[in-house]
């Protein structure tokens, strides 16, 4: 099939990566420079007319944005397939306080709650709540929208900084894990667990990024543990929506039993990468399964062993990243490097973003492949160059 890949990130290369290694022809919009080197690259954003112009057989959305944006309705209301949910659905990452709403109508587990319309209100909400305290903004922040304030202090500089229409909610301790289902509608197919790594220094420190790196292992859980949060969350979910695409449940795993932290409406960035990675099945007919409503009895096949995704950053990141780096290393490193924040310019390929490489390798163990990944950012380079240690260690330290 020729597949259109909506998206211009690593989750976005690593999916059009997972479709060449199926067979399949690939064409990227607005795309990257890794995308490039496996297919088309159309780098525009009118996505209906590239559909058409290209002839393509499908399309899958990887960032929220567009979906949010109602790309899905205007799909299928021209009779074109394609994978993702529509407008309405979409709401459940594009306002958390409407997701919030939403999991306690429907009794799914999730952290206690206020909603505060103002910054006032999100003070005088302060004293219902214990440190630390999650400070949440309603809408689509790149992942950057979330501050665990350690005190009142710090709570209050949140409250000015990400402004009205807040989500305040109790901190959940425990383990965190991102689950991911691919829906029709009706059934579903779940994805291998994978754990993200959202803060930007070692040891969960500093501020929220957008993902610093993940891991994928079939270990992370149970089979017992996947089927309870089907049942718990995933279930409701799709069955009061009609949810299509793919549901992303972030989860912390309390003393109390999984809790649902927030939800996306897509694949994580940077989860994708290493599940792409992990992944032994033909992608490009599983997404056709779905947007045709005919997931049911679908069986996603894994390789053994486990995939850890590093995140290379450029200087400034999180907040305003440096551009214009020149990067080396990649060919020859030794894993599969997906592009992310980069430009192909007279120089080379250079820096153009915050999140600027997912460094991904397997291994038959997760200590091998957390080995083989960082054996891999050793051999790449580019000024400025941020990572975090520490990816797939918290594994390590469970099993």
């Amino acid at each position: 099939m020729r597949i259109l890949v909506i998206g211009s990130g690593g989750r976005e290369h690593a999916i059009a990566w997972r479709l060449v290694q199926s067979g399949h022809e690939v064409v990227g919009a607005p795309g990257n420079p890794g995308i490039e080197e496996l297919g088309t690259r159309v780098p525009s954003t009118d996505y209906l007319a590239i559909a058409g112009e290209y002839n393509v057989d499908l399309t899958v959305v990887g960032p929220e944005a567009p979906l949010v944006a109602g790309v899905v309705d205007r799909f299928r209301a021209a009779g074109r397939p394609i994978v993702g949910p529509n407008q309405e659905q979409a709401r459940l990452e594009g306002s958390k306080v409407f997701a919030k709403q939403f999991m306690e109508d429907a009794g799914i587990p999730t952290a206690r709650a206020v909603h505060a319309a103002t910054r006032e209100d999100a003070r005088r909400a302060l004293d219902a709540f214990g440190y630390p305290l999650v400070i949440k903004a309603d809408g689509l922040a790149a992942g950057k929208g979330v501050v665990v304030a350690e005190d009142r202090a710090s709570a209050e500089a949140a409250i000015a900084a990400l402004g009205d229409n807040l989500l305040l909610e109790e901190f959940l301790d425990g383990e965190e894990v991102s689950f991911i289902v691919l829906s029709d509608g009706r059934d579903f197919v779940s994805l291998e667990a994978t754990q993200d790594h959202k803060r930007i220094g070692d040891g969960d420190t500093g501020p929220n990024t957008g993902g610093m790196g993940a891991y994928c292992d079939g270990r992370i859980l149970p089979p017992s543990e996947a089927a309870s949060i089907c049942r718990a969350v995933i279930e409701p979910t799709i069955e009061r929506t009609g949810f299509s695409g793919f549901l992303y449940a972030g989860l912390m795993m309390t003393s109390q039993g999984p809790k649902v932290l927030e939800f996306n409406v897509r694949l994580g960035d940077p989860e994708t990468q290493p599940l792409m990675q992990h992944m032994n099945s033909d992608f490009g007919h599983l997404l056709w399964r779905a947007a045709h409503g005919q997931l049911a009895g679908a069986k996603i096949e894994w390789n053994p062993g486990a995939s850890v995704c590093v995140v290379l950053a450029a200087a400034g990141y999180p907040g305003t990243p440096r551009a214009g780096d020149t990067i080396t290393g990649i060919e020859d490193c030794g894993a599969v490097v997906f592009q992310a924040g980069t430009s192909r310019t007279a120089r080379g390929l250079t820096t153009s973003g915050g999140r600027v490489l997912g460094v991904t390798a397997s291994g038959e163990t997760l200590p091998s492949a957390i080995d083989n990944a960082y054996a891999a950012v050793h051999r790449i380079h580019f000024d400025g160059l941020q990572f975090r240690r520490d990816i797939g260690r918290k594994g390590l330290k469970r099993w």
